[in-house]
């Protein structure tokens, strides 16, 4: 995946927190769906029947400890993220060049509700965070919270991607998990989030999750070619099918089962929350291949 290196990226949709602490109240929204695995509350899910879909308002918070990715700083995304050219080089600032790209397109896009494109900004932090569904912690992984319309990314759940859960990572296996959280806030605006409820194979909580993973795949589908705003030329230039395969082999990576099998050595279709490997990989291939909202309706 590559961008134009001439491209001005737009470093407003991203607010970057590392390092410091968030004030925010906790209201009576929810995340979805424990962000895009829900990490080691995933796994604590798997065991203990934990749901990590949503947060209490008076949940304790606690620092996990995780840091950013690996060259990474807390630093000024504006003075540091300026062009295409900075985002082919830093992993900051191909979270923003990703962000920009993926709002890009949905704000060309009418939702399946057919309503506007509202933005939502990508919130980056550390270790924990407060926000408008509840108190959290990078175990949680990524997470789209419904109450301020935020997603909330550690940068050093890119690395876990790889090194708890088998992953082979790479650009646009980051991208493809930016784009599953968007995919939450396209369900937000559509009114379909509330439909992801329960646990197990045919649970709404799973079909919430896998139509997430078809908005990412409609989005990829139209990346090299949704004009940015500023420049009207495309900010991706480059996705090719190697980049596809590791969206791919990341959604694998992150299918219920596989986690299962990793953590506790055995498969309980009835607690999954996500969905299958096979379902992940399927319904991203759905979006990919078709480019179409219509065809991600994975409630039918």
């Amino acid at each position: 995946m590559e961008f134009d290196d001439n491209a001005a990226l737009d470093t407003s949709e991203v607010q970057d927190n590392r390092g410091g602490a968030l004030g925010g109240i906790p209201g009576g929204g929810r995340t979805v769906g424990g962000g895009l695995v829900g990490l080691l509350v995933v796994v604590a899910s798997v065991v203990f029947g934990v749901n990590p879909g949503v947060f209490s308002s008076n949940s304790t918070t606690a620092t996990s400890g995780a840091g950013t990715a690996a060259g990474t700083s807390a630093g000024d995304l504006a003075a540091n993220c300026r062009t295409g050219a900075d985002a082919n080089r830093k992993d900051e600032c191909r979270v923003v060049a990703v962000v920009d790209s993926v709002q890009a397109f949905w704000k060309q896009t009418e939702t399946a509700a057919g309503k506007p494109y509202e933005q939502a900004p990508t919130f980056l932090f550390t270790g924990s965070v407060n926000t408008g569904c509840g108190n959290a912690t990078s175990e949680v992984g990524p997470f789209y919270c419904s109450a301020d319309d935020k997603v909330y990314l550690d940068l050093g759940f890119f690395n876990d991607l790889t090194a708890k859960f088998g992953a082979k990572g790479g650009p646009f296996a980051e991208a493809y998990v930016i784009a599953h959280e968007y995919g939450h806030h396209i369900q937000d605006l559509s009114g379909t989030i509330s439909q992801g409820s329960g646990e197990g194979r045919d649970s709404g909580s799973v079909k919430l999750e896998l139509q997430a993973d078809c908005y990412a795949g409609v989005w990829a589908h139209h990346a090299t070619t949704t004009p940015d705003p500023r420049s009207g030329k495309p900010l991706i230039t480059d996705l090719t099918q190697a980049d596809i395969n590791l969206g791919l082999d990341a959604a694998a990576a992150v299918g219920d089962d596989r986690i299962q099998q990793r953590y506790q050595g055995k498969v309980t279709p009835e607690t999954w929350t996500h969905g299958s490997a096979s379902q992940r990989q399927k319904w991203f291939s759905t979006g990919y291949s078709s480019g179409s909202v219509a065809r991600c309706d994975t409630f039918s």
